[in-house]
């Protein structure tokens, strides 16, 4: 039967005591990690969210009733234990922080008994995700899950220190809002006030933070709950944290300054890691080019490289007819992978069909210099030694290529370096390589509307001496937008806002939005930009992503208290669900039947 705490206070967390506290008497709560009865002493692990202490309980110390007590204890009994730090008997345990003490117990209290859990609360659990994330208030116990969501809660505190040092104001902004459909879906709540309207979740709180600085406010942040209904990848969530600011009377240089210090504060608080500054910059165009990225990975090498002038005019028509369409002919070489066998190699090409390519051509050079092609009888002996030169090809290299349109061959290759470098084991998993890539163009031609869309949104600043081109070339102009990308992750991005009515009316215009169109949906914003706006700029980091790659976690869910999993559904509280027929009746919204497949819960 449970007891209660009347009386009892908690002295210290179970790693709160050290070899400094011998001798004292402490009391200590927690859960029962382990209970061992080794015959007139028992020994039980005692966890909480610091780590684990080893209390000792013998008959004589402590009392017959309180050791039939200890001799009951199961796994993940909750327990209050009050007993003497002494030196440890036994042989000091170096993996843990206590390991040179134990607490003799003296009385103890069985606060909650527990049921055998479905998976052992363990380090390193091996029990099947979607199992976990059933009962992920179990999950949430294990030591390294702990441990990552503390180091996430110091992220956030870290940051919120620095940005308030820097002069920065905590604001909110509101969650129930208009729903702008330029971009990703909203998630759509409906209004019992206002029937057959509803409200949208914030994807960010782009236009709010603008019309803060419209306010005077001068700089802004916020750590700030946001929505996108998309589908999910190891990286995404469909709610979502971003440590979210905006700045007035600032330019590019700006922004990038005072974010490279909080990156160093944050990472130097946070894990001890010393970020050299200034932050290496790359523009997008030759992040794209070297990379086939705007969010490279620059651990390590293997880049790409341009052989659309060797391979003009050569025999091979996959080539030849990717150029006559206006794309390229690019490659990589996989130093040392020449002898890779050709089920791994068609293995490969199937990847790369998986992101767009039709396939993939390769040279596989040998150890003596002969070459294995999956297309040499199609080239000269002379295009081939000047195709193997460009790529710096050498024996047992193999090198690989894709022709396509432009876009579609940077994505292809992009990826399969990725993939590459895991397999060859090229990327150190302790290095942090931060980057700023710059410089992004302001368009982005989308061929399913057949129109321009902006890179970013609306409100992106255009570069000065590109402006010129918007009529004439607008897929030339590049913009004042920014991301910050670590170990080929985009944590964050942004840009200078536009403050000058013709530039936004003309950025609408390229856009497709007729006046009326641009002031139905932003026409609070345009309205406030009548009465003195400041020049102004932001960035918004993803706090979800900065926490997984600062703690070397797999997934965002690892860093995330109760996650969604690949269908936007929550395994442990079920949700999304069905409500009540009442409700749907008050709100005006009948359930139409439509033919759809069941979505089954997913962890991947």
């Amino acid at each position: 039967m449970a007891e209660s705490m009347q009386g009892l206070h908690r002295s210290h967390r179970c790693t709160e005591v050290s070899g400094a506290n011998i001798g004292e008497t402490v009391t200590v709560m927690g859960w029962v990690a382990k209970q061992r009865n080794k015959g007139g002493i028992i020994f039980v692990d005692l966890r909480d969210r610091s780590g684990v202490l080893q209390i000792i309980f013998e008959e004589d110390k402590c009392g017959n009733e309180a050791f039939e007590k200890a001799n009951r204890l199961r796994s993940e009994f909750v327990i209050a234990v009050t007993g003497e730090v002494t030196k440890r008997a036994g042989a000091v345990n170096e993996n843990l922080a206590t390991g040179d003490i134990e607490v003799v117990a003296k009385s103890i209290r069985i606060l909650s008994e527990s049921e055998t859990p479905p998976f052992p609360v363990e380090e390193n659990s091996k029990t099947k995700e979607e199992i976990r994330l059933k009962y992920r208030y179990l999950d949430l116990r294990r030591p390294d899950l702990q441990k990552k969501i503390m180091l996430r809660s110091k992220i956030a505190s870290e940051m919120r220190s620095f940005m308030s040092k820097e002069g920065f104001l905590e604001i909110e902004t509101p969650i129930l809002n208009k729903s702008t459909p330029e971009g990703a879906r909203d998630y759509l709540v409906p209004s019992r006030v206002h029937p057959g309207n509803f409200y949208a979740l914030p994807q960010s709180p782009q236009i709010f933070k603008q019309l803060l600085m419209c306010s005077g406010f001068d700089r802004y942040f916020q750590i700030a709950k946001c929505f996108r209904d998309e589908d999910l990848r190891a990286d995404r969530q469909p709610e979502f944290t971003q440590v979210d600011m905006e700045l007035s009377f600032v330019d590019v240089e700006d922004v990038l300054e005072v974010n490279e210090r909080l990156i160093k504060h944050v990472c130097k608080e946070s894990i001890g890691l010393d970020v050299t500054l200034p932050l290496p910059r790359m523009k997008w165009i030759d992040a794209m080019n070297r990379y086939g990225s705007d969010k490279p990975d620059t651990r390590f090498g293997m880049e790409l490289c341009d052989v659309s002038e060797v391979v003009k005019g050569c025999g091979f028509g996959v080539f030849t007819s990717a150029l006559e369409a206006g794309g390229s002919v690019r490659g990589i070489n996989a130093k040392g992978q020449g002898a890779m066998p050709r089920k791994k190699i068609d293995a490969l090409v199937d990847f790369a069909k998986g992101y767009g390519a039709k396939g993939l051509a390769y040279i596989a050079i040998q150890e003596d210099g002969t070459c294995k092609s999956s297309f040499a009888k199609f080239m000269t002996e002379d295009e081939m030694k000047a195709l193997v030169a460009a790529m710096d090809g050498e024996n047992g290299d193999l090198l690989l290529f894709a022709a396509d349109k432009t876009t579609i061959v940077w994505n292809v290759l992009g990826a399969l370096r990725i993939e590459l470098g895991k397999q060859m084991g090229l990327i150190d998993e302790n290095q942090f390589n931060f980057l700023w890539v710059v410089e992004f163009p302001l368009l982005e031609w989308s061929e399913e509307e057949n129109r321009f869309k902006a890179m970013h949104h609306p409100f992106t600043m255009p570069m000065e001496e590109d402006w010129q081109y918007i009529d004439s070339d607008p897929g030339r102009v590049r913009a004042k937008a920014y991301d910050i990308v670590l170990n080929g992750v985009e944590l964050g991005g942004g840009s200078v806002r536009i403050h000058q009515n013709d530039i936004q009316s003309k950025m609408f215009e390229v856009l497709g939005l007729s006046k009326e169109v641009a002031e139905e949906r932003f026409g609070f914003l345009l309205s406030a930009f009548k009465y003195g706006v400041p020049p102004h700029a932001g960035l918004a980091y993803g706090l979800d992503r900065l926490a997984m790659l600062l703690t070397h976690a797999d997934s965002i869910r690892e860093v995330i208290a109760f996650p969604k999993v690949k269908d936007a559904s929550c395994l442990m509280s079920e949700a999304p669900n069905v409500v009540d027929e009442e409700q749907l009746k008050e709100l005006g919204i009948a359930i139409v039947a439509g033919q759809s497949e069941e979505a089954e819960g997913s962890a991947e």
